[in-house]
């Protein structure tokens, strides 16, 4: 199970906690980690990434620790931590001001 943390409005939507587990078949990636939120919390679908491209909406950002996994491929493993669901997977909505 990998644990994924999802920010408060989209825990809102979803009505559940700031940590929720998925099950992941497969090669763990961002693409298979969020196919299976999405399964898992439908009204999720399109709030993370865009319905018609499948990318990252442009105010959320993945995190794993201090590492920033936003601009790497969809495809590209997940780090074994998050994989072995010792370290959360974390979906940050971005701060935007001036």
């Amino acid at each position: 199970m990998i644990r994924v943390i999802i920010p408060h409005h989209l825990r809102t939507l979803a009505k559940t906690g700031a940590e929720v587990t998925v099950e992941v078949n497969g090669p763990a990636t961002q693409r298979a980690l969020l196919d299976a939120l999405e399964a898992r919390y439908p009204m999720l679908r399109g709030t993370i990434r865009d319905y018609a491209t499948g990318q990252r909406r442009a105010f959320l950002r993945f995190f794993v620790g201090v590492e920033d996994l936003s601009l790497e491929s969809p495809d590209a493993p997940l780090p074994e931590a998050v994989a072995a669901g010792k370290e959360p997977f974390r979906i940050i909505g971005a701060i935007a001001g001036g």
